[in-house]
């Protein structure tokens, strides 16, 4: 769903103040101290590659750039990173692994677990079995959407199996049995102890690639609404009486009627049982495809032996996911359970999830009415003139290839000191394809009729170029497809209006006089079918003929991974 900046844009350059990302971990440990915090990498920084498309080939340059990430946070933030993984979704090297963990060591960080390799369970785990070194270090096999199951060759490895990034669901009642149904199911059939939701929450243009793919939704900053989703309640079933170090009861956890069960323990008395009887139309994950499979209304029966078998009240959690009428109940408190000699029985309807725990410390938490959505305001401003900003970027824009950043620029005269800087000059070891030019996008993606105005300025001599644009329709892992729009001026004197990012569909061309190292202003204006362009406020091109896309974004960025400067951005 985008770029974010990285603390080493430069081989030479370092700054754990970027992103939000530093933000939201303090957030979080401010609610509860205890939550871990786990770093992965999706994409790194060109200049670790020395000009290939990959991460191994100088694998001490790689694991600095980790270490350093992780000194960094603990160093200027006083945060803890748990865990740190090798490249999302993407292949491992044994050796690199070998050698994160010797400067880790090093670094004093042997605390810092190792978690491997974000993909599938295989080829990982095989390798860990015949390389007794890699065995050594890797402290958790993590593997994504692994749809419940693992193979017989993690199990073997004798490590902690997680599922490392899961759900990625549109979070309606649909996502939440989903949710549901993988926190139980990844222990009952796959033996994983951990379940990581991607992603915490929506807070990105729905339009984007997977839109509302998080645990709630908090889409509209211009707003402040948002919405606290039903897979956030199906979370406060395990979440909120269980925690990082408790161990699950080795029990066969699937229930006659459908459905499963988990049980775990702190070790110090106290039990928690979670319940799920999910449906499987009402519980489909976006992927992997779910065989077909029946719950029936049920009558349970739990004994309870051993230490437990003092144990003489349950408090009882409850939800329900109603997709008849839409009127779904939602971790409920019901009166507690007796147990008697060891034993209680629960009548389990489908669609049901319930917490039996001995703690006494749940709670549905109220919280003030968020204000109401509104959309995208239809006059947006930011002259980026801001001496003290609280984030590296500036609001609403949502970077999809490239980094742009607030700038000071201490040689201007005064009309543009602070600005808005795209600042990566390499392109990255990608994760996925990322465009050849730099893009953020910005505003209503319902947009039709719209005038953009931006002040621009090209760094990059010779063959650097920039552009404003209008009606983009796409981003994220689709970003090399994106049409709309759009509105170049180039160093060497020319313009372009293409129908494309990648420039390919060329609507008209020309001289304009542009040069690099000064400033222009550039004004796009589309209206119906027809767009015309103005360079410091003078017509210079009209009347051009667009057809699709019919809607979208506003936008700006570069020709390629090169230094230029935004300013004065104005959209109506």
């Amino acid at each position: 769903d985008g770029t974010e900046p990285s603390h080493m844009h430069y081989e030479n350059d370092e700054n754990y103040f970027r992103g939000y990302e530093w933000w939201l971990m303090k957030e979080a440990k401010k609610r509860n101290p205890k939550i871990k915090l786990i770093g992965l990498p999706w994409a790194f920084p060109g200049w670790i590659g020395k000009g290939e498309n990959w991460p191994y080939d100088y694998p001490d340059v790689t694991a600095y750039y980790i270490v350093s990430w992780i000194l960094g946070a603990k160093q200027y933030h006083d945060l803890d990173i748990d865990y740190v993984g090798i490249w999302n979704e993407r292949a491992f090297s044994s050796k690199y692994i070998k050698l994160l963990r010797y400067t880790l060591d090093k670094h004093g960080l042997e605390q810092v677990r190792i978690i491997a390799s974000d993909r599938l369970w295989e080829p990982i785990s095989f390798v860990m079995m015949i390389d007794s070194e890699l065995h050594g270090v890797v402290d958790v096999i993590g593997a994504h959407y692994p749809g419940t199951k693992t193979v017989p060759n993690a199990v073997l490895t004798g490590k902690k199996l997680w599922s490392s990034e899961d759900y990625s669901t549109f979070n309606d009642d649909v996502g939440a049995g989903c949710w549901a149904r993988i926190l139980n199911q990844n222990y009952v059939n796959g033996n994983m102890t951990s379940t990581i939701a991607w992603n915490l929450v929506a807070s990105y243009y729905e339009e984007l690639p997977f839109g509302r793919c998080g645990l709630m939704t908090a889409q509209e900053p211009w707003s402040g609404h948002y919405k606290v989703e039903s897979p956030i309640w199906i979370t406060a079933h395990t979440t909120q009486f269980t925690q990082p170090g408790w161990s699950y009861l080795q029990v066969d956890g699937h229930l006659e009627g459908g459905g499963s069960f988990v049980a775990l323990t702190d070790g110090l008395g106290n039990l928690t049982i979670i319940i799920e009887t999910m449906s499987h139309n009402h519980s489909k994950c976006i992927r992997p495809p779910l065989p077909n499979f029946n719950v029936k209304p049920q009558r349970a029966t739990f004994y309870l032996r051993g230490s437990f078998y003092m144990v003489e009240t349950l408090q009882v959690w409850h939800s329900r996911l109603d997709f008849e009428s839409g009127k779904s109940s939602l971790f409920q408190q019901l009166r507690p359970v007796n147990v008697w000699g060891g034993r209680f029985s629960l009548d389990l309807n489908v669609d049901e999830v319930y917490t039996l725990t001995t703690l006494k410390t749940g709670r549905k938490c109220a919280y003030p009415e968020p204000p109401p959505p509104q959309p995208f305001p239809s006059i947006y401003k930011d002259d980026f003139n801001i001496g003290n900003p609280p984030f590296s970027e500036a609001p609403n824009f949502a970077d999809q290839t490239g980094v742009f950043e607030y700038f000071i620029n201490a040689s201007d005269p005064g009309d543009h000191v602070f600005t808005l800087r795209q600042v990566v000059v390499q392109r990255p070891i990608t994760w996925v394809s990322d465009a050849d030019q730099t893009i953020s996008v910005i505003g209503n993606f319902q947009w039709v009729n719209m005038t953009v105005t931006c002040d621009i300025y090209i760094e990059k001599p010779r063959d650097g170029g920039v552009f404003i644009a209008g009606r983009v329709d796409n981003g994220g892992i689709y970003v090399r497809r994106t049409k709309g729009i759009f509105f170049w001026v180039f160093a060497d004197g020319t313009y372009r209006v293409t129908g494309d990012l990648a420039g390919e569909k060329i609507l008209m061309k020309g001289l304009a006089g542009v040069r690099d190292n000064a400033w222009h202003t550039l004004t796009l204006s589309i209206q119906g079918n027809s767009a015309s362009g103005l360079l410091n406020g003078y017509p210079l091109w009209e009347n051009v003929t667009v057809s699709n896309p019919g809607n979208g974004w506003a936008a700006l960025g570069t020709r390629s991974f090169e230094l230029a400067q935004f300013d004065n951005f104005h959209v109506e």
